[in-house]
């Protein structure tokens, strides 16, 4: 493990970055952290300790540079999951601005680079094994934006990667990500699973005061959470290299459905078999989608990873299980 380490992160506003940051803030490990982003540091959270701000935008690659001089480590969060009209647009960000941030990490010297992809990079198929590990190809479905260009990026970067050895290289892959500071419902349940989601979410707001149940339909899909802060724990690990380079999965051990999340924010759910969208979603995606409906594809089979090669080489397990993690989000 490496001592004094200086680390730059991109998107340190959002969901991971604002449970990571702290985290390294607070580790005798690492000496300095700059955050990079386009707006620099943010208004709605009071300066902390041990973090320091720069403006870099990822399609920016001299604002990148210098924001990363003297960097040890480069950790990359930043993306959009909704995407725009424009489909070069979320493109430029989530595939070629992740290039960009890994050759100016390259150029700045840093020898570690630590990004967070998804488990959406695996494409969202009937007959993926419940239960994937890091050798399942990467196989999106080509009308998932989102999925796609996340495996995308994993081959760009892998590419990148190869023609610089002296560079470790560790790929996140997450399920969905919950918690209290968890931004956005999409967060946790995007695309056509939102309106659920904030169903559940108004459901749980007012669930104090319901004398009556709200009965909701809900399919049993079958999936994974993990809390934010144990997302932060991992990349913490990746960070200062308690493991060896490489792709892990990253979830909670539990196996959750919509129906539990349903009945755990107080809805009488009305379970539907786990497959009940799965044709009507195949409809619908064949048309052409505008790129925040295409998430129809992930609420239609099951996605279920393993995680034993985080626990065994990074030391890496969850505090939270999946619906402790869903209970923080819907408590907070």
């Amino acid at each position: 493990m490496d001592e004094g380490l200086t680390v730059a992160v991109t998107g340190p506003t959002g969901t991971l970055g604002r449970s990571v940051l702290p985290l390294l803030a607070g580790d005798r490990r690492v000496v300095r952290v700059v955050g990079v982003s386009r707006g620099g540091a943010p208004d709605d959270h009071a300066p902390q300790d041990g973090v320091e701000y720069r403006r870099g935008d990822v399609q920016d690659p001299p604002a990148l540079r210098e924001a990363f001089a003297g960097a040890d480590v480069v950790v990359h969060l930043a993306s959009t999951i909704i995407g725009t009209r424009d489909a070069t647009r979320h493109h430029a960000i989530n595939v070629e601005g992740s290039v960009n941030v890994f050759r100016e990490a390259v150029a700045a010297g840093a020898r570690r680079f630590v990004h967070v992809s998804s488990l959406a990079a695996y494409g969202f198929r009937p007959d993926n094994p419940i239960g994937m590990d890091e050798d399942q190809p990467l196989r999106p479905t080509d009308r998932f934006f989102y999925a796609r260009e996340k495996a995308e990026t994993e081959e760009r970067l892998a590419a990148e990667a190869a023609q610089h050895p002296e560079v470790e290289v560790y790929v996140l892959r997450p399920s969905g990500v919950a918690g209290p500071h968890a931004i956005g419902a999409k967060a946790v349940l995007p695309g056509p699973l939102e309106p659920i989601g904030r169903a559940l979410g108004a459901i749980a707001l007012r669930r104090g005061r319901l004398r009556v149940p709200v009965p909701l339909p809900v399919p049993a899909l079958r999936l994974q959470l993990v809390h934010h802060d144990d997302v932060g724990d991992a990349l913490v690990r990746c960070i200062v290299g308690a493991g060896p380079p490489g792709a892990y999965n990253i979830a909670a051990a539990d196996v959750l459905t919509l129906v539990d999340l349903a009945r755990e924010a107080g809805a009488l759910a009305l379970p539907l078999p786990e497959g009940a969208l799965e044709w009507p979603a195949r409809a619908v995606s064949a048309l052409p989608l505008p790129p925040a409906l295409q998430w129809v594809q992930a609420g239609t089979v099951p996605a279920v990873m393993d995680t034993t090669r985080a626990q065994e080489r990074l030391g890496w397990q969850p505090r939270y299980s999946g619906l402790g993690a869903w209970r923080a989000t819907l408590n907070r």
